[in-house]
């Protein structure tokens, strides 16, 4: 067990508070570079949840209980493990009972007059045409048990399943396979990814369908600084994420959020001038899932703050 895994551990059997918390910079603030969330929004509707499985905390979740989505997801990247799939999908059932365990837990877990009141349940998918699209990705855990802790319903939206299984896939292990390779012997890999609500569609009359999927990284360093980072941002369907900096990435949600401005790393994280010489390059690939007009590109550039 790593250190930061047993650290999580030992906060939750010393008394710490269940998983639906009031400040999870306080409850789980090692998922966030430098111990700072992205930006939160005061309304009621919006829940902080500290993902436990097991008595361990493994990432953490803003939800937003009215569109029945996640806003994003925040985890620190330690590597890949190339787990497979257990595809058993949990709930959070405080959003639903105050009452209830601190757990992520089966739907049955919670009374069938609340259950889904404030969350997504599984019945919501069938037939919908979307993928439960993961914020926190399966591919990026570096455990069994972690793996398994993404499959709640809170870390997932409607999500094109065309994209999901194209270049929203592709991007994320390129993303790993990357920053294993450039960042983790020398600093310390922060992950938020997010969506935004969108305006039109709505699963079951009850999930929204977002608009866009976004994403970012922070590579940071002894002092707290990212050194190397980069954010994507797509429509929900299947082209390719645009590559941006994690400034242009902050510009972009703030209007798409409709907000006057919008964080996902800590400002004092992100210096305001690019590094020069922090590149790597990423190979995107045609495969028989992606339409062929969609690999228009052979590499894209992964430029560091």
């Amino acid at each position: 067990m790593t250190l930061h895994l047993f650290m999580l551990m030992l906060s939750l059997l010393s008394g710490g508070s269940a998983r639906v918390v009031q400040d999870f910079e306080q409850e789980c603030g090692g998922f966030f570079a430098n111990g700072k969330s992205p930006t939160r929004r005061p309304e009621p509707q919006y829940r902080q949840i500290c993902q436990n499985l097991d008595n361990i905390y493994y990432y953490a979740t803003y939800y937003d209980t009215y569109n029945r989505i996640p806003v994003y997801s925040a985890y620190k990247f330690t590597g890949k493990m190339d787990c497979d799939r257990l595809d058993k999908w949990l709930i959070e059932p405080q959003l639903d009972d105050d009452n209830a365990g601190p757990s992520m837990a089966s739907e049955g877990s919670v009374d069938i007059k609340l259950r889904g009141i404030h969350q997504a349940l599984k019945g919501d998918y069938v037939k919908s045409g979307f993928h439960r699209g993961h914020l926190a990705p399966v591919y990026h855990a570096q455990s069994r048990d972690c793996a398994d802790a993404t499959f709640t319903l809170t870390n997932a939206a409607p999500q094109d399943s065309s994209f999901n299984q194209g270049q929203w896939r592709v991007l994320e292990r390129n993303i790993a396979n990357n920053l294993t390779e450039q960042c983790l012997q020398n600093y310390s890999v922060y992950i938020v990814t997010g969506v935004v609500p969108g305006t039109t569609k709505n699963v079951s009359n009850r999930v929204n369908v977002p608009s866009h999927f976004w994403t970012a990284y922070c590579c940071l360093d002894q002092n707290n600084r990212c050194q190397i980072s980069r954010g994507f941002i797509g429509v929900n369907e299947n082209k390719i994420p645009l590559n941006i900096t994690v400034n242009d990435l902050e510009k972009e949600l703030a209007n798409l959020y409709k907000v006057t401005s919008f964080e996902v790393f800590d400002s004092s994280t992100v210096p305001p001038m690019k590094q020069k010489n922090k590149a790597f390059r990423i190979n995107v690939t045609c495969s028989q899932f992606w339409f062929s007009f969609l690999c228009v590109l052979s590499q894209v550039s992964f430029l560091g703050y």
